[in-house]
Parts: C-alpha cells; sequence; structure tokens
C-alpha cells in the first residue's frame, strides 16, 4: 500500500498550484467596470493585506521538503490529509470566486465605499461577511498542508488573523457607518470570517 501512496504528495501538490492559479485568475480576469468614485476610503486596511501578505510569504518561504506529508502520520491518516487539503484548495476558489461576482462592481482591494454602494448579502455572503478573506485563509490553509512547515503554517495562521481582523475592523466601520441597523443586524446573523468561530 506505501508503494500505491507514493504519488499522492505530487497529486496534492498539483492540486493545490492549479487551485492557485485559478485563484489569481479569479482576480485578474475578471472585467472590471468603468470604477466609480469613492465616496469613502480607510487606508489602515493597507496594513491587514501587508500582514496577510507576509503570511504567504511565511508558508511559501518556510516549508518542508516536497512531495512529503506535514507530519509524520498513519498511511490512512495521510490519504484523509491529502483529500481534504485538495478539498480546502478548490472550495477556496469557488467561494472567492463567488464572492467577487456577488460584489461586482463593489469589489476593491483596499476598504472603500463607493456612491450608490450596497449591502451585499446573497451568494457567499449568506455564510460569511468576509468569504473572500476566507477562501484567502483557504489558500493559505491548503499551501501550508501541501508543502509548509507546521512552524511556517502556524506562524502564517497568527499573520494571516492579524492582518485579517484589521482589515475585517476596517472595512466594517465603513459599513457600519454607511449602513447602521441594517448592517447590524446583518452581522448579529452572519459571522466574520469562520463559522463558528470569528
Amino acid at each position: 500500500m506505501a508503494a500505491s501512496l507514493e504519488f499522492l504528495p505530487t497529486m496534492v501538490f498539483a492540486v493545490v498550484m492549479l487551485s492557485w492559479f485559478a485563484f489569481v485568475v479569479v482576480f485578474v480576469a475578471r472585467k472590471n467596470p468603468p470604477p466609480p468614485p469613492d465616496s469613502k476610503r480607510d487606508r489602515i486596511s493597507i496594513l491587514g493585506i501587508a500582514l496577510q501578505a507576509v503570511s504567504y510569504g511565511v508558508v511559501w518561504s518556510v516549508h518542508r521538503p516536497f512531495f512529503t506529508p506535514i507530519v509524520r502520520m498513519r498511511k490512512e491518516l495521510e490519504v484523509l490529509a491529502a483529500i481534504v487539503t485538495m478539498l480546502v484548495a478548490i472550495g477556496s476558489v469557488w467561494f472567492v470566486s463567488s464572492a467577487v461576482r456577488s460584489l461586482g462592481k463593489h469589489w476593491s482591494i483596499a476598504a472603500r465605499l463607493v456612491e450608490g454602494h450596497k449591502l451585499v448579502t446573497e451568494g457567499p455572503y449568506r455564510v460569511v461577511r468576509n468569504p473572500i478573506y476566507t477562501g484567502m485563509f483557504g489558500m493559505l490553509l491548503a499551501t501550508g498542508l501541501a508543502i509548509g512547515h507546521w512552524i511556517g503554517l502556524l506562524i502564517a495562521i497568527v499573520v494571516f488573523a492579524v492582518g485579517t481582523v484589521i482589515r475585517v475592523q476596517s472595512e466594517e466601520r465603513l459599513l457600519r457607518e454607511a449602513f447602521g441597523a441594517e448592517f447590524e443586524a446583518y452581522t448579529r446573523r452572519v459571522p466574520a470570517v469562520v463559522p463558528f468561530l470569528f
């Protein structure tokens, strides 16, 4: 059985790399409508973006030998970990793609409101208030499970979490000002990034 599983780390690596390609395509290939003028922008979200980027740098640079499991485990668990990793990568790309489609012209990298901004609560926004960050976290996790050293993955998760909290607070401050009670009701029924946790 051990010999028959030698392909598994290679397959996980390939699925995660293809997912990264699709993840990038979601943002690069989308048709950008003419940007409406900003009505409000919060520049502190740039710090959150930088920390999220650093977390990806950590998970990519602090890695174990390629095509090896993240920790020693029984073969059955290795198969399960491989399946979970691939599902997380593919699911993350789908979730982000769905979120970007739902946002349409309201999507931007840094926190901002545009003229005529509407509160988007459909699609993946029914599951979490910030599904793009959920998908980004999924890609971080899948990458760490596929190639990262467990110490690097833990560090990356902490850095990503700090960056995400900064971005969520920055964006939600703008949304709270713009939508008041409607946004408050939304925050009470839908978690920010991770169901049942945050």
